[in-house]
């Protein structure tokens, strides 16, 4: 077994395909095979299982490739420590719906472990996507909410990958509206209120069942729906048309300016808002620091808005 072998193996799980490995890596698609059947063959293990849609990692796979990462980044260390630099570039990938506080720690996390060479990802993305991320190891951390309608739904795709969901802060519901909407003078907002605006939320692709909502409350029917992909879209809108969203409330403004303000919305519900690893991988130094910002961020942000409501 080589350092190399285990390069290998990361590349393959992050790219999902021996040939998109292989260009990654500057290496011919049938060496890059032969040298996983090596390593396999020497483990006595199947690490990865062929589909039709690509290759998947096994059980097993899954296990070793979480090894395979902590013996690259303690020789990234020992390189860092005695040589000054790393092995080569640091990398580290979080999967999340759409919160400012999880961009804020990804900055944060960037400015104390960066370096001078890193290819580090965050991946605004959809429900399932986040637990499919972390499960199949492209994502060391994903972050999402829970609630009493999507947790059974949820609690079942986490357990059952294997994973483990850890409690940031619990949110009473917001909605965010532009500076400019008559709503947002109010101190808080109903259900009736609401009515003639635009709901906003974020679409879900092909997994667009209401548990994977990330907005609360999606069941409830609305004259005006319109679903986007991307936060700058959906904040656009907001302003734009005087749309809503239902979310957290916790908020930013160093990041998204004063033009979004967020109000008190009155329903009997809340949001279990927290972050999800993978049982089988002890977190690399890297996702240890971005949830350490997760807890900092979340805390500070939470009792401000506790403060200010």
């Amino acid at each position: 077994m080589t350092l190399q072998q285990l390069k290998y193996i990361i590349t393959i799980a992050e790219k999902g395909t021996i040939s998109g490995a292989a260009k990654v890596l500057y290496i011919s698609q049938p060496s890059l095979t032969a040298s996983v059947k090596e390593l396999e063959r020497e483990m006595g293990i199947t690490i990865f299982s062929r589909t039709n849609k690509g290759i998947d990692l096994t059980p097993e796979g899954e296990e070793f490739l979480g090894y395979a990462r902590q013996v690259i980044e303690q020789t990234n260390l020992i390189q860092e420590k005695y040589h000054g630099k790393a092995a080569g570039k640091h990398q580290f990938c979080v999967s999340a719906q759409h919160y400012s506080f999880a961009v804020e720690a990804f900055v944060d996390l960037l400015k104390a472990l960066g370096g001078d060479t890193y290819d580090f990802r965050i991946r605004e993305t959809q429900t399932y996507e986040i637990i499919e991320d972390v499960a199949r190891l492209r994502s060391e951390v994903g972050v999402l909410y829970l609630n009493p309608f999507n947790q059974t739904v949820l609690e079942k795709a986490i357990k059952e990958n294997d994973l483990t969901f850890t409690t940031l802060f619990i949110a009473e519901p917001h909605v965010f509206v532009g500076s400019g909407n008559p709503l947002a003078k109010k101190a808080s907002v109903t259900l009736d209120d609401l009515a003639p605006y635009p709901r906003l939320s974020y679409e879900q692709g092909e997994h667009n069942a209401f548990y994977f909502s990330e907005e609360i409350l999606s069941t409830l029917e609305c004259k005006k729906n319109i679903q986007v992909r991307d936060r700058a879209t959906l904040f656009n809108l907001l302003i734009g048309l005087n749309g809503y969203t239902i979310c957290s409330g916790v908020l930013n403004t160093e990041f998204n300016g004063r033009q979004i303000v967020a109000v008190p919305l009155e329903v009997d519900d809340y949001m279990e808002i927290g972050y999800i690893t993978h049982n089988k991988v002890v977190p690399s130094r890297f996702a240890t620091h971005y949830i350490n910002a997760l807890r900092r961020y979340t805390q500070s942000s939470h009792q401000g808005w506790r403060q200010a409501c």
